[in-house]
């Protein structure tokens, strides 16, 4: 019985148990508990959740309006699906440790849903080293201790995680796991984190797409050379209009909109994967009438990004946070 350490403790965010305690705590004061147009948080019902994964001096304010919209007041079991930085998938891979670290505590897998999605034979299981070197999976633990710690008074309590690492995914490979996982989305015990940040804009990432209108058809890719910068609109209002377009589509709750949306602008998006076998997973029960109308949609209540592009030569990586109520 193994149990996977926390790789990126003292780097991406702070080792220091007390230390990264307070940030999450001082994070999620921040977020209003009545955001206009949102409503009360946590929202009821609100058992499924986008949040991102940079590290937490980026990433960490963003991630806490999701968390603080997340309704754990029924949860029995946490799935946390991660897009694949590391290794090449072509679907969902399980981790094979009993447990993962952070230095707030452990956090106990799930074995029994763990075994019988690996009895379906559509799963890989995650090598020890890929466990480790993956970030986007890590970076949500603490914060999801940290949320079961103020749900929970004894952390023998805390209902088990089940990782879920995703590949590069197509179409027809997310319906199938949007299929599997549906039955554990139905179930109002059951809470979905999904890991993914948006744009990573700039040559470094090898997107420079440039929106010089609101339509994604008027779009190209700016050349290293271009001088000046265009100014209208600015490089990062062109990004965001990029992650606008993303995001609408999530929301609109139709997988193939979101892919659509992906292909005609090449949105950087890391976590399109997951995203898409998450809707999937929406689409396939309103297809068995096991969800409301309007339920599963997407609402985002925040978008950041990690600084304002003016130049070619400048990058960016945007993060935004959204819940679904089911």
């Amino acid at each position: 019985m193994t149990t996977r350490e926390a790789t990126h403790a003292g780097s991406w965010y702070s080792a220091k148990p007390a230390t990264l305690s307070a940030q999450l705590d001082g994070w999620l004061a921040q977020v209003p508990n009545s955001p206009d147009g949102v409503g009360t948080l946590p929202r009821s019902g609100a058992r499924l959740i986008i949040a991102p994964h940079a590290g937490y001096s980026y990433s960490g304010p963003a991630a806490a309006w999701a968390y603080k919209s997340l309704d754990l007041s029924k949860v029995k079991r946490v799935f946390l699906l991660g897009p694949s930085h590391h290794v090449h998938l072509s679907g969902l891979a399980l981790s094979a440790h009993a447990s993962y670290d952070t230095p707030l505590g452990a956090l106990r897998l799930d074995a029994p849903t763990i075994a019988s999605l690996r009895a379906t034979g559509k799963f890989e299981v995650m090598s020890t080293e890929t466990d480790a070197d993956e970030h986007s999976l890590e970076m949500h633990l603490p914060y999801i201790h940290k949320m079961l710690s103020l749900n929970f008074q004894d952390p023998k309590d805390f209902p088990p995680l089940t990782p879920l690492l995703v590949g590069a995914t197509s179409a027809a490979s997310e319906r199938l796991y949007g299929e599997i996982l549906a039955p554990h989305l139905a179930d109002p015990s059951s809470v979905f984190v999904v890991s993914s940040d948006f744009c990573h804009w700039g040559s470094r990432f090898h997107y420079t797409f440039y929106l010089p209108s609101a339509s994604a058809g008027s779009g190209y890719s700016l050349k290293p050379s271009a001088r000046p910068p265009p100014t209208a609109p600015p490089i990062h209002e062109s990004i965001a209009a990029l992650d606008r377009l993303a995001m609408e589509a999530v929301s609109s709750g139709q997988h193939g909109a979101f892919l659509r949306a992906l292909r005609e602008t090449g949105n950087t998006v890391c976590g399109r994967h997951p995203i898409g076998v998450a809707m999937a997973a929406v689409e396939a029960l309103e297809k068995d009438g096991k969800v409301g109308e309007g339920r599963g949609r997407f609402e985002f209540v925040r978008y950041e990004r990690s600084s304002d592009v003016v130049d070619v030569g400048d990058s960016s990586v945007s993060y935004a946070s959204a819940f679904a109520v089911l």
